[in-house]
C-alpha cells in the first residue's frame, strides 16, 4: 500500500498537520512548509487544511508550540548548580533535534498560546530564583543562558565548532593552521590544535560552567 493511500484511510486531524508540517522543516528547511507541501505530504488539497488550521502563520504557530512541548522537564536535584546543565542541556538537545525553531521562536510576534509550551521557560526561571538572584537578574540571567544555547546550537549546525569526529572539519583546520604559518597572526595560530581537539560537547559545558559561576557570584553579592 502507498504511504498516500495509507494516509487517506486517516481522518485530517490538525495535530497530523502539525506533525506533518514540522517533518517537512526538520528535512526540507523552513522555506519548504507552505500549505501546499504539507497537503501534498498528507495527500490532501491544500484547502482542505484550512478546516484545522487558519493559514501558514497558525500552523508555524503550531510547531513552535509543538516542539516546545517536547521538553523533557529534568528532575530536580539538590544543587540548582545541577539543575542548571540539565535544564540547558535540554534545551540544546531540543533545538538540535528541530534547529529551525530558533528562526521561528526569533521570528515570532505574538506570545505562544499553549500553556505547555512555556513549561520549559517557567522551570529555567525556577532554577535561577533558587540560585538566589534577584527577580530582575533572573530575567537577565534567563537571557543570558537563552541567547548562548541559541548560539552555540547555531555554530553546530554551521559547523563552526571544533568536532573531532568530522574529518572534513579537522582538515580544514590544518589547512588554517598552514595559512597562518607565516606569523602574522601568533594568538590565533597557537590556539589552531585546541579548536581541533576541543569537542561539541567539552566546548558547551565550558560556557556553561563559566554562566553558572557568573550565577553563583552573582547570586553571592546580594547575599552579602
Amino acid at each position: 500500500m502507498s504511504r498516500t493511500a495509507a494516509q487517506d484511510r486517516e481522518p485530517l486531524t490538525r495535530d497530523r498537520i502539525v506533525d506533518a508540517a514540522l517533518g517537512i522543516m526538520d528535512d526540507e528547511g523552513l522555506e519548504s512548509v507552505t500549505m501546499r507541501r504539507v497537503g501534498r505530504e498528507l495527500g490532501v488539497e491544500a484547502m482542505s487544511l484550512y478546516n484545522h488550521v487558519k493559514g501558514k502563520e497558525d500552523l508555524l504557530d503550531a510547531i513552535t508550540e509543538r516542539v516546545m512541548g517536547t521538553f523533557r522537564l529534568p528532575a530536580q536535584a539538590d544543587d540548582w548548580r545541577e539543575d542548571a546543565r540539565r535544564t540547558a542541556q535540554e534545551w540544546r538537545r531540543v533545538l538540535r533535534l528541530h534547529p529551525n525553531v530558533m528562526r521561528l521562536m526569533a521570528e515570532r510576534t505574538k506570545p505562544m498560546t499553549n500553556v505547555e509550551s512555556f513549561r520549559p521557560m517557567d522551570h529555567a526561571i525556577e532554577v535561577l530564583r533558587r540560585a538566589g538572584l534577584s527577580d530582575r537578574d533572573t530575567v537577565q540571567a534567563f537571557h543570558a543562558f537563552g541567547g548562548y544555547i541559541f548560539g552555540f546550537v547555531l555554530l553546530e549546525q554551521g559547523m563552526m565548532l571544533g568536532q573531532p569526529d568530522e574529518e572534513e572539519h579537522r582538515r580544514g583546520h590544518e589547512e588554517l593552521g598552514r595559512l597562518l604559518g607565516n606569523g602574522e597572526l601568533p594568538s590565533l595560530a597557537a590556539m589552531i590544535p585546541h579548536f581541533i581537539d576541543c569537542s561539541s560537547e567539552e566546548q558547551f559545558d565550558f560556557g556553561l560552567e563559566m554562566l553558572i559561576a557568573g550565577v553563583a557570584e552573582r547570586a553571592a553579592g546580594r547575599r552579602a
